[in-house]
């Protein structure tokens, strides 16, 4: 456990130095919020959906988080093209270890960009209806933060440079954001779009935390939590096992 515990805090010191990173991935986040926010906020709320700030901020958040742990992950192909993955592997410690270490740094940090986020939409006019509430969005957060390191760590280790990196984002990250109804309702979608939702694990971490901060549920929270519980063991054993066959 003490090896867990240096692992993970030299991650999150080694991304927490980055000023620059953590304040630019807010930049997107905080596009979406007030561009959609406050541009498709009177359309949404004449179309009978309410105020559309309310609905969108937990999507917000989600976006934030899973684009900081996805790169979190990826961050194993930086350490290999620069040597460092190599002194890492050779230090006298299970390879497991080193994997749940890196994984629980870049879901802490991912945590923080969401904290930071649901902060910046309190401003925006966000409000929680249940206060009470919180620490089950907390929850959520960690999940959702826990699980899209856990894939990007599995991800890296199956790249051996940054050329495919590009495709990774056009072709999983942003269909996973836009196709998880971090900007629109569920309801009434073609069937075909519906399966593709509902087999898209951030759709139940945006469900989660919108239905823990508003109240406004698609599934149900123990539904939401259960799915993106054992997505999260699964890509956990997944991400440990690429990560025990990778080479320096």
């Amino acid at each position: 456990m003490s090896t867990v515990y240096i692992l993970w805090l030299r991650q999150l010191k080694r991304t927490i130095r980055s000023r620059s990173r953590i304040i630019g991935s807010l930049g997107q986040p905080l596009l979406f919020l007030l561009a959609l926010g406050f541009g498709f906020g009177p359309v949404f709320e004449r179309a009978g959906g309410g105020n559309y700030i309310q609905f969108l901020a937990p999507g917000i958040m989600s976006m934030g988080i899973l684009f900081t742990a996805i790169f979190s992950g990826i961050e194993i192909i930086w350490d290999r093209q620069f040597g460092f993955l190599k002194e890492t592997l050779v230090a006298p410690v299970p390879r497991l270890t080193i994997m749940i270490g890196r994984t629980l740094g870049g879901a802490t940090v991912a945590s923080i960009q969401g904290a930071i986020i649901f902060a910046i939409t309190l401003i925006a006019g966000f409000r929680p209806t249940n206060w009470a509430m919180l620490p089950a969005a907390a929850v959520f957060v960690i999940l959702i933060a826990l699980l899209f390191t856990a894939v990007g760590t599995a991800i890296a280790c199956l790249l051996e440079d940054f050329h495919g990196f590009q495709l990774i984002m056009n072709f999983l990250v942003m269909p996973l954001f836009f196709l998880s109804g971090a900007l629109f309702p569920l309801e009434n979608l073609p069937p075909l779009l519906n399966a593709i939702v509902r087999i898209d694990p951030l759709s139940y971490g945006v469900d989660g935390l919108r239905g823990a901060l508003t109240g406004l549920e698609q599934f149900s929270l123990w539904t939401d939590f259960t799915v993106l519980g054992l997505m999260t063991l699964l890509f956990l054993v997944v991400g440990s096992w690429l990560f025990s066959r990778i080479e320096a």
